[in-house]
């Protein structure tokens, strides 16, 4: 079948609310586990995820870190206004941007849109001890976002200070409830590092220090990329066929010792969480433009939803990271950054993923349609087990290792 035919409704089963899991457990790493092996389902407790890992393989962790996206004003008039950040537009570099004195602007969802027409909204609070105003203007739209510019006066404080003085965090709609205060460290992973993402790549959110240091202790590598995690992984297909569904575009970078690490692998990995995969699996495609023509920049190499199945590169994948290796070389750069809008559904030839820890996910959603790609199709009766056995879903459940 054309992978662009796929009715997503193929996709469907019935979750229960009260499986949904709310909360995390209190000690993250004793979540469940479903070990699927080559279509063997068993158990265990998360904490011994590395004795069903290939000593001597390489597992790839995404560092993001959630920032606290959520920002509310008040109208004159009373009416609340959310400002949702998604996307830096200027500065529009993550980095840069959570450095910025005095002004920036970003690509926003706005709650109650239809009461904020036009004007400044302002919000007054303090920072490290100073009394800080935020003003905000809405400018033109953005697709389904708006561009909002953020003015303060203060030049000691820096955006990323704003946030965390007034930012709150975006935890998952479908939990239903207010943020807790607890949410700040349980909705991070602990090797987080790189601010930008607006959702926790879920699947990281079962390790704990010692676990790594298990992983370590029994031979298994570990790398780490960063892809920032967009609002668009909670859209739902509304479409009846997967052509119609634009997936949403992540930013990511990736180092040149990582791509390295990759190459010595046999471009073999592990991969936690589908934001890894994404990753992954793209820096493939990026690749084999770099085969085609070598004087791309990076700005050229976005990867698009449907490029793996409207091409057909002939390198092998470890041809296609050490291309990507040359044009950092060639440029005189340690680290790539680019972005994708990669789907991957049915019919997907994964690349360099190999093994894939994940959560369970939402019925009808991308997520599920990428983990059947990876099982040739076989997700029913993982989920069927999952669902029998009292495992808990979505982003504060319970975890999988899955092994085609």
């Amino acid at each position: 079948m054309n992978p662009k035919q796929i009715k997503i409704k193929d996709y469907d089963y019935a979750l229960p609310d009260l499986r949904i899991a709310k909360f995390p457990v209190a000690q993250r790493d004793h979540s469940k586990l479903l070990i699927y092996n080559k279509g063997v389902i068993s158990e265990d407790v998360f904490y011994n995820i590395p004795k069903y890992l290939p000593q001597g393989s390489l597992m790839v962790f995404n560092n993001t870190r959630v920032i606290q996206a959520r920002i509310h004003f008040h109208k004159e008039t009373g009416a609340l206004i959310e400002v949702f950040l998604l996307e830096p537009a200027m500065p529009s570099d993550y980095e840069q941007m959570f450095q910025t004195n005095g002004e920036c602007s970003w690509y926003c969802l706005v709650g109650n849109l239809k009461k904020w027409k036009d004007g400044t909204l302002k919000r007054s609070f303090d920072v490290k001890g100073h009394s800080v105003t935020l003003s905000v203007e809405r400018k033109e739209e953005h697709g389904t976002s708006h561009r909002v510019d953020f003015r303060w006066e203060d030049k000691d404080i820096t955006f990323a200070d704003i946030l965390d003085s007034v930012g709150e965090l975006p935890i998952p709609p479908y939990l239903n409830r207010e943020v807790q205060e607890q949410d700040k460290v349980t909705y991070q992973t602990v090797y987080s590092k790189i601010k930008g993402s607006v959702a926790a790549p879920t699947a990281g959110l079962h390790f704990t220090d010692d676990v790594l240091k298990d992983i370590d202790a029994h031979g298994i590598e570990r790398e780490e990329l960063t892809l920032h995690v967009g609002a668009g992984t909670f859209r739902p297909v509304k479409s009846e066929e997967i052509s119609g569904h634009d997936m949403h575009t992540e930013f990511f970078s990736v180092h040149r010792s990582t791509l390295i690490k990759l190459i010595e692998h046999d471009a073999n990995a592990i991969a936690v969480g589908t934001t890894s995969v994404r990753t992954l699996e793209s820096l493939y495609y990026v690749g084999a433009r770099l085969a085609a023509n070598k004087q791309l920049t990076e700005n050229d190499l976005h990867i698009d939803q449907w490029e793996p199945y409207d091409t057909a590169p002939m390198l092998t994948p470890v041809e296609a990271l050490k291309n990507m290796v040359d044009f950092l070389d060639n440029n005189g750069i340690t680290t790539f950054h680019g972005s994708t809008q990669i789907i991957i559904v049915p019919g997907y030839e994964y690349k360099i993923v190999k093994m894939l820890v994940t959560n369970f996910h939402q019925p009808q959603s991308t997520l599920l349609l990428l983990v059947s790609a990876f099982l040739h199709g076989d997700w029913k009766g993982i989920y069927d087990y999952a669902l029998g056995h009292d495992f808990r879903f979505l982003s504060y459940g319970d975890g999988s290792l899955l092994i085609p």
